[in-house]
């Protein structure tokens, strides 16, 4: 792989849920054209290329580059490349007896799930999408991407034990010509002060009072799935009969997951509290360390004056800011609620690349209207916005960082250098693995991309 294009992999293209994006719309794209024929075009040892495989990536791999403005040509034999190197490694990996469990594939779809749910807005807004349920949609690609953790763990096996030091980080940086290093797009940090409304003792004991009715309904012989169905304020498990599907341990917040494995077949379990409100559960049944569960929530509700002393709370908290007797960072700690932030100063974490920093097109647009007048160092004032639960709460927005657009340097883009100086070593390692698996591994590639001139390996009979 070019230098530049190495780099640019990691400085633009840096979103880790790119090859879920892409099997995701292939799947519709292929439903779509499933009258069309299709040829293997390459076969790697026990594994198959089909047309559609190229064809599919190919303008999926446009679409991605369109959308983050790059002119970057990408051809049908750099896709075939790239396919053929994923092939081999599953063919590596069988041959090594490289194992992936059930859980970590379920793992890995929990957590891709997870983030499209956060870009779309809702569990029900990705099932009308796709026209298909959250199970049917992992069902899809389960095998995809099982065969992605094979690939990586086998990648990790070749040159997972790399390392790069700051000379060669910066030997790896001064071989572009000034006029040759990419653009990195502006980006912003941001923190966050997070006020929830406290729910009142009537409205818990209602709550609750609620659902022991239903409970107790239940244990009398009604079928807990009719009830589920009729009185569950979980949207995404409610039209299901609450059931949430098979999952492995690790997916369910604490309380919740406590009280799931210690439950038999059919059992009901007493009435349990999480962040999200109260539950009842039944289990349908376990498999080793997965369970699959019903279960039916009815959450408190809050007032008006339930939310006032949340403003009152949030305005005492944005005057001590103002007072400047504490720094941003070390107020989120001691009064922010939301906890996947205050423990980190504030800071939000991007999903897309595991780092505190966003460009702008990757945040809310309610976000960006607030972040965008501040100025670095700046917070803003008490703002009312709606959580991924669909609950009301307040939250002061605080600017850490702005970047301008500007070429990738030493100084403001090291870890990504950094990033793409390990890459290209073990690129290169790599490299020299293919070369010498292909010697001993069966490759037979159609006439009709015979001609591609390949980066990592050269056809048998050709130049």
């Amino acid at each position: 792989m070019p230098l530049t294009n190495l780099i640019l992999k990691f400085i633009k293209l840096h979103s880790i849920f790119l090859f879920f994006l892409i099997e995701i719309n292939s799947f519709s794209f292929a439903q779509g054209e499933g009258k069309l024929l299709d040829q293997i075009v390459a076969v790697i040892g026990n594994q198959i290329i089909k047309e559609s495989d190229i064809n599919n990536q190919l303008r999926q791999i446009k679409n991605q580059l369109v959308e983050q403005g790059d002119s970057t040509d990408i051809s049908p034999c750099e896709v075939l490349e790239d396919l053929v190197f994923e092939k081999l490694m599953l063919d590596q990996a069988q041959k090594d007896s490289i194992v992936v469990s059930e859980a970590q594939v379920e793992s890995e779809l929990d957590r891709r799930i997870r983030f499209f749910v956060m870009q779309i807005g809702s569990e029900k807004k990705l099932e009308e999408y796709y026209g298909k349920s959250i199970n049917e949609i992992k069902d899809e690609f389960r095998s995809s991407i099982k065969n992605q953790l094979l690939t990586q763990q086998m990648q990790q096996k070749i040159s997972g034990n790399v390392s790069v030091t700051p000379a060669e980080v910066k030997a790896f940086y001064n071989r572009f010509p000034e006029d040759s290093l990419p653009f990195v797009n502006a980006e912003v940090e941001i923190g966050q002060i997070v006020v929830y409304p406290t729910i009142s003792k009537e409205a818990k004991a209602e709550a609750k009072e609620k659902l022991n009715t239903l409970r107790e309904r239940i244990l009398k012989g009604e079928k807990f799935n009719t009830l589920a169905i009729l009185y569950s304020e979980d949207p995404g498990s409610a039209k299901k009969g609450g059931e949430l599907g098979l999952v492995p341990r690790g997916t369910f917040v604490p309380e919740f997951e406590a009280a799931a494995y210690n439950l038999k077949a059919g059992e009901v379990s007493k009435i349990i509290e999480t962040e999200f409100g109260y539950h009842i559960l039944q289990l349908i049944e376990r498999r080793g360390e997965q369970i699959n569960v019903r279960h039916i929530l009815i959450s408190p509700k809050f007032d008006g004056t339930d939310l006032l002393r949340a403003k009152n709370r949030i305005d005492s908290i944005h005057a001590i800011l103002k007072a400047d007797t504490l720094s941003f960072a070390e107020a989120a700690i001691r009064y922010s609620e939301d906890n996947t932030t205050k423990d980190n100063g504030g800071l939000m974490i991007n999903p897309q690349t595991n780092t505190t920093r966003f460009e702008m097109n990757q945040i809310d647009p309610t976000l960006f209207f607030v972040i965008d007048k501040l100025k670095v160092g700046e917070f803003s004032e008490p703002q009312l916005f709606q959580t991924q639960g669909g609950k009301q709460a307040y939250r002061i927005l605080y600017l850490k960082t702005r970047t301008e657009p500007h070429r990738a340097n030493l100084k403001d883009d090291y870890q990504r250098l950094q990033e793409a100086a390990l890459s290209f070593k073990q690129n290169e390692i790599t490299r020299k693995w293919i070369g010498k698996k292909l010697q001993t591994t069966y490759l037979r590639i159609v006439p009709e991309y015979t001609s591609c001139k390949f980066e990592t390996f050269v056809l048998p009979g050709n130049p």
